[in-house]
Parts: C-alpha cells; structure tokens; sequence
C-alpha cells in the first residue's frame, strides 16, 4: 500500500516542484521595462544577408543623431530615414571591425557630410574619432559611455546609455550566445572576463541590443542573459571547453570585410571618387 501510495503522489510532487522551478527562473529573468525619455529616439534596421542590427538614436529636440554598425548596402536608406526625420547625423558608428559584412560608415561621410566615423583605438581600425575606454559619445543632451568588451576581436566595445537602460553589446554578447573567438585576436577567457565584468555587472532591467541575431529576437536583458545564456552563464572552463569545439566554418566574408572595415569602408568612397 505504502509503494502504491507514493506512485499516486509522486506526479503530483514533481509536477508542483516543477511548477516551482519556472516560477522561480521566471522571477529571475523578468523585468520592469524602463521607458525612453521623450527627447530620445530609437529605431532598429535588420540586414538580412549578415543578419546585422544597425541602430538610430537621435536627441528629438536638438536633431543630432549617431548611427551604431551599418552596412554599406543600406546606407541609402540609412541617409533617406534620418533625413526624412529632420535629423543631422554627427556620428557613424562600430562596435567593432566586422568580419561578415563591409561597414556603411565610409559611404554614409560621402552621402551625409559632416558625420564623422567612430571606433575603438584597440581596433586597429581607421576612423575620425578613436575610442578610447570609458569615453562617451555625445548626441544633443545624450550620451554613451564606451565600455571595452574584448574577446570576440580585440578591439570589441559596449555603448551604454544609463538614462535610458539600454546597451549595444556588438558581437561580444548575443541573444542566447555570444560571438566566435577563434580569429581576429579573439580570446575565449577574455570575452568571459569582458562580458562577465562590463555587461553582467550592469544593473538587471537594462536591455541589451546585440549587432546580429539569426532566430528573429530583438532583445534581451541583463537579467535573461545571466541565468539563460547557454555558454556565458556557465563556469570560465566550461565555457572556454564549449568555444573550443564550436568548430565554426571560415566566415565567408571576412577577407572582403576586413580589409575594408580596417579604413572603415572608407574605399568605397576612394572607389565612388574614382568613377567621377
């Protein structure tokens, strides 16, 4: 009687400690959404061939605007967008030099001039405005703060905007996954420690917008990526083991993109002057 007993309330048990369990993760990884200030505004664009997020941020009442990680093949776009809005755009941005696709910062001085190109020093990258770690990026009355990620390359940086909770993560950290680190000076350790130190440690509402995604997300949080990122919530060894048998195929743009996004696209616009 005693077996027959605990086989009718074992089901039940494990269904309610696993009931637990989700409303547990759950508490863990929801947050309160921090809204926009009414003076900032914000506009995702998708590249579907390289499955690149660029981002427009502007002030609305100044019209500044800075451009984070376009692709060369939407800068006509990119131009058409911030001038319909009524914006200026002062600066084209990077997270770091590309492998998958040309940046669009070198077309975008030729088809909006007076913006400026930006990236890391660390890059090893050709630009305007060499980032430095910790320096902050100005548009109107906002500003990001430039934390180094490296790991993925050398030269990988986070923007970060406190007023508005949010954070542009590059390829050093992804929705559920986090970006290769077997070229391009990458460091399986070092992108743990990068991640671990800079963007873990940012408060855990703050939203995370990283440079690609391939499942169709958009977003995450410091909170989700913490308890459900399959390698960066893992152990330092257990991770450095997973990177190291990721066995990934040679990027297929990379020895079209590199060289170009090391003058950050800039002989596309050597090209376009040469046709003249």
């Amino acid at each position: 009687m005693l077996r027959n007993i605990c086989q009718a309330v074992s089901p039940t048990i494990l269904r309610t400690i696993g009931t637990r369990m989700k409303h547990d993760l759950a508490d863990m990884v929801l947050t309160a959404r921090a809204p926009f200030s009414k003076d900032f505004l914000f506009r995702q664009f998708f590249d579907p061939i390289s499955s690149t997020y660029t981002y427009l941020l502007a002030d609305v009442n100044d019209k500044e605007a800075i451009l984070i990680d376009p692709v060369i093949e939407w800068a006509d776009r990119d131009k058409q967008i911030i001038e319909e809005l009524g914006l200026v755009l002062k600066f084209a941005l990077n997270t770091h030099m590309h492998a998958d696709h040309i940046t669009g910062t070198g077309r975008l001085k030729m088809l909006l001039p007076g913006c400026k190109s930006v990236i890391s020093r660390s890059s090893g990258a050709e630009a305007d405005v060499l980032l430095e770690p910790f320096d902050q990026v100005r548009f109107g009355r906002h500003h990001l703060a430039v934390l180094p990620t490296p790991g993925h390359t050398e030269g990988c940086i986070t923007y970060v905007c406190d007023e508005q909770a949010i954070a542009f993560t590059g390829d050093a950290l992804l929705i559920r996954g986090c970006g290769r680190t077997d070229f391009q000076g990458g460091s399986a350790e070092t992108l743990y420690k990068s991640v671990h130190r800079m963007i873990f440690t940012l408060p855990r509402h703050y939203r995370l917008y990283p440079a690609h995604d391939y499942n169709g997300r958009t977003v995450t949080t410091v909170a989700e990526e913490k308890a459900l990122n399959p390698r960066l919530s893992k152990s330092l060894g257990d991770f450095v083991r997973i990177m190291a048998n990721l066995n990934l195929p040679y990027p297929k743009m990379i020895d079209k993109a590199v060289p170009a996004n090391k003058v950050c696209g800039l002989f596309e616009v050597e090209e376009e002057k040469d046709k003249r």
